[in-house]
């Protein structure tokens, strides 16, 4: 079960990312605080990087944890969020940047950076 669990987690995740983009910005989360806009621009760096470590997690369950894996596990969480801006594109009060695809890259790669700390420098794997 908990197999499954780890290996469904980054498809529901990106079923929640997709769904998430398909609404206006203001639709789901709106607060009432002066940093509204950097806290939801933060998020782009906290999100893809949550999707990173559950492809990562779903990779070790199946014992597929390696370096190479890791690698893998980011370069699908950065061409997700490259997906996901394009997908951003066609909705109606959302918008595609450039910078928002660099936000969600900054934060696989430093997940990525860190699980090459924690488990490829000591040999953790």
């Amino acid at each position: 079960m908990k197999k499954f669990l780890l290996t469904s987690a980054p498809l529901l995740y990106m079923g929640v990312i997709w769904t998430l983009s398909s609404f206006p910005a203001d639709a789901i989360v709106e607060t009432p605080f002066s940093f509204d806009d950097l806290l939801k621009e933060s998020l782009h760096l906290i999100e893809f990087a949550i999707l990173y470590w559950l492809i990562a997690f779903a990779l070790k369950a199946h014992n597929k944890w390696s370096e190479r894996a890791s690698i893998f596990a980011a370069i699908i969480a950065i061409l997700y969020g490259l997906t996901d801006e394009i997908h951003q594109s066609f909705v109606p009060e959302r918008s595609a940047t450039i910078i928002d695809f660099v936000k969600d890259t900054t934060g696989v790669l430093i997940s990525y950076y860190v699980a090459k700390r924690i488990w490829f420098k000591r040999g953790k794997y």
